[in-house]
């Protein structure tokens, strides 16, 4: 069952390629205390990613901490390597924290994976975006299909902002 409002968010190591290396990110560490924005997608480099996904958060980011959040992240199963390199390609650097679920078992522990082999891509992350504070997950956005991205948009999730 995939996670919802109320849940808290299930420790998780995941990797962030940084400028010493790969460094372990703590989950839990990440969002003890915070008003953090997660946001899933199948992949970097693919087209709805990479058009309207993560542009809209790296767009949005200085608008969204406006609004009490004290960190972005997104998150894909891909590795370190490809996701830092989608990011600078971006200019998510400083905006948007590149997090990578390599395994994708933070993924199925959400209950948001998703066989794409269809399209040579294996087990990835549904679309979704998903506000949590302190650790518990006070709303999520997940899309019917992998090719929306309005619930879980950057945009969106300005829109559903109540006013600071």
């Amino acid at each position: 069952m995939p996670i919802e409002p109320g849940d808290a968010v299930p420790p998780a190591t995941l990797k962030q390629m940084t400028a010493d290396g790969i460094k372990d990110v703590d989950l839990k560490t990440l969002l003890a205390g915070k008003k953090v924005i997660l946001f899933g997608l199948p992949g970097a480099f693919t087209p709805v990613c990479t058009t309207a996904h993560l542009p809209g958060y790296v767009a949005e980011a200085d608008k969204l901490k406006a609004e009490g959040v004290a960190e972005i992240a997104c998150i894909a199963v891909n590795d370190p390597f490809v996701l830092s390199a989608w990011g600078t390609q971006h200019g998510a650097d400083g905006k948007v924290l590149m997090l990578c679920d390599s395994d994708a078992s933070f993924t199925r522990s959400l209950g948001l994976s998703l066989d794409l082999s269809d399209f040579g891509l294996g087990e990835r992350s549904q679309r979704y975006s998903m506000v949590v504070e302190d650790g518990v997950v006070a709303t999520v956005n997940v899309e019917k299909s992998i090719f929306d991205h309005g619930a879980s948009s950057a945009s969106s999730l300005l829109a559903s902002a109540p006013a600071q």
